[in-house]
């Protein structure tokens, strides 16, 4: 070698490589087989997925670490050295997509579109979208500052025991309820009135996702509005969710819209066990606790893209499940030899999701199935 070589050589290895400060690195996930990493340009929006090993070199480039010293690590974990040319190869990946300090942020051809916090309204006169906030991130941040005192233990458990209460009474006189959810749909008045408050309880949810995720140090892409007509529904994109510190940081994100449905109930639970109402808003009330419960619920089922698929999707560790289990799941009944390439934590994974989605499936058939028989014979 020579000493122009060597000296590049050296130089090379006492590189001190940093990642920009808006570069984010998720958790391990399964993608079908495999086990992979994402990792997401913030400012370009751009994101893509690595395998373990590219991950455990990229998570190590803190402008602290020469090559070198990462190298030795890397060799330490998987039993090889990287030479120079793998190193080059990867720096100039990384640098490519403006990932490395120093480096031009851009977004490459085949990167993901821009992020939500900068897309133009979407609009349309059946379909489209429109932001509420010019700054969804700050308007979060202040929210979190009036209401966040409740995501404290002192404040969140006795709330939850309440909802429990509420849900247990729920259940027990849910035949009553069901007479009150048929009544109320003969009353146009209590029933606009009834929706409206429904629909305020989903902007509600939306913003307790923003809300829980800020409280975890995520950030919210946008606030608006969302119409399908004749559906309008309020949206918050929480913009790092996959990246959010812990798999239960990202759980309770997820789960926080329900429960914010839950407690929206609350106070109408009360109106309803202790208050001296009419019998027209003593039954509307009713009804609005069994929907507004059926609603919250409906939100927990594990089917994309609901909440509750996000919730298993975290509690699996896995990006796609669903895709993911579809595919494994047809290689298995087709006793396809491909399916023994995947580890054992995939296939338990996406035989547990395909085999839950399927109960749930049949406990919501079922419950529907005795819900219209019993109006159908009271």
């Amino acid at each position: 070698m020579s000493a122009a070589a060597q000296g590049a050589a050296e130089a090379l290895a006492e590189y001190r490589p940093a990642l920009r400060p808006r570069v984010l690195l998720s958790d391990a996930l399964l993608h079908g087989a495999a086990t992979v990493h994402l990792i997401k340009d913030t400012d370009s929006g751009s994101s893509f997925r690595v395998g373990p090993k590219e991950h455990f070199l990229i998570a190590r480039m803190d402008g602290q670490r020469s090559l070198r010293e990462i190298g030795e690590e890397y060799a330490g974990e998987y039993g090889r050295r990287l030479d120079g040319a793998r190193w080059q190869q990867i720096l100039r990946m990384l640098g490519t997509r403006g990932l490395l300090a120093g480096a031009d942020a851009r977004a490459p051809a085949e990167s993901a579109p821009r992020p939500a916090d900068r897309a133009e309204p979407r609009r349309g006169v059946l379909r489209g979208s429109i932001r509420l906030v010019a700054d969804a991130d700050a308007t979060t941040a202040r929210l979190h500052r009036l209401t966040g005192f409740l995501l404290a233990p002192g404040w969140l458990v006795p709330l939850l025991v309440l909802v429990l209460a509420m849900e247990a009474v729920v259940a027990l006189r849910a035949d009553e309820l069901l007479i009150n959810a048929k009544e109320l749909f003969t009353n146009p008045v209590l029933l606009t009135g009834a929706a409206t408050l429904l629909w305020f309880s989903t902007a509600l949810h939306e913003l307790a996702h923003g809300v829980v995720a800020r409280h975890y140090g995520g950030t919210v892409a946008e606030i608006g509005l969302r119409w399908r007509l004749p559906v309008v529904i309020m949206y918050c994109t929480v913009g790092n969710y996959l990246y959010l510190g812990s798999r239960w940081q990202r759980i309770h994100t997820a789960l926080a819209g329900a429960v914010m449905n839950l407690l929206f109930l609350l106070p109408f639970c009360a109106l309803w066990l202790f208050a001296p109402l009419d019998a027209a808003t003593h039954g509307a009330l009713g009804a609005l606790l069994l929907l507004g419960s059926a609603q919250a619920l409906a939100m927990l089922v594990p089917f994309p893209p609901l909440d509750g698929y996000r919730i298993v999707s975290q509690l699996c560790g896995a990006t796609e499940l669903a895709a993911s289990a579809g595919t494994y799941l047809r290689l298995v009944v087709r006793r396809d030899p491909a399916a023994a390439d995947y580890p054992r934590r995939a296939r338990t994974a996406y035989l547990a999701y395909g085999l839950g989605s399927v109960f749930v499936l049949v406990l919501i058939l079922a419950a529907v199935v005795a819900g219209a028989h019993h109006l159908l014979t009271v």
